[in-house]
C-alpha cells in the first residue's frame, strides 16, 4: 500500500482531472472484503492498479486500473465475461486482457457519468466472482 500512497502523493499534474477516480477506485477497492490489491510499476510508462480476488477461480484479478503518465488517462478493464456493458461504453479487446478477452473503459477527461459507470462496472466484476 505504500507504493500505491506515494504513487498517488507524487501524482501533482493533473489536467484532465482523472487522479480522483484514480484515488476513488482505490478506496472502493479497499473497503471490498475478501479483495486484495496489487500495484505493479513501470515508471514512464504505465501504473498498474490491480484488484484481486480471493475467490477469483484461477483468474488472477477482477479489475486492472492503468494509469499513463505520459498522457495521464485511465484504461479500467475487466474480463469479458465478468461485467455487462448496457450503454456500450467500452471497448471489446479480444484476448486482450491477460490472454483473455476483456472489456476496457478508457478514461480521457473528468466525465462524473463515465466515472460512475466504471464503477458499477468494478463492482460488478467483483461480484461476479
Amino acid at each position: 500500500m505504500q507504493a500505491i500512497e506515494k504513487f498517488i502523493g507524487d501524482w501533482q499534474e493533473d489536467e484532465l482531472g482523472l487522479k480522483p477516480a484514480f484515488v476513488s477506485y482505490f478506496n472502493d477497492l479497499k473497503g471490498m472484503a475478501d479483495a486484495d490489491i496489487e500495484f505493479n510499476e513501470r515508471p514512464g510508462i504505465s501504473y498498474s492498479l490491480r484488484g484481486m480476488h480471493k475467490n477469483s477461480n484461477g483468474r488472477p484479478l477482477f479489475v486492472m486500473i492503468d494509469d499513463d503518465p505520459k498522457q495521464r488517462w485511465l484504461s479500467v478493464c475487466f474480463y469479458g465475461d465478468t461485467i455487462t456493458d448496457p450503454d456500450e461504453e467500452g471497448d471489446l479487446i479480444p484476448e486482450g486482457l491477460l490472454g483473455d478477452d476483456g472489456y476496457c473503459f478508457d478514461l480521457v477527461d473528468a466525465d462524473e457519468s463515465l466515472m460512475a459507470y466504471v464503477r458499477q462496472r468494478i463492482q460488478e466484476a467483483y461480484l461476479t466472482l
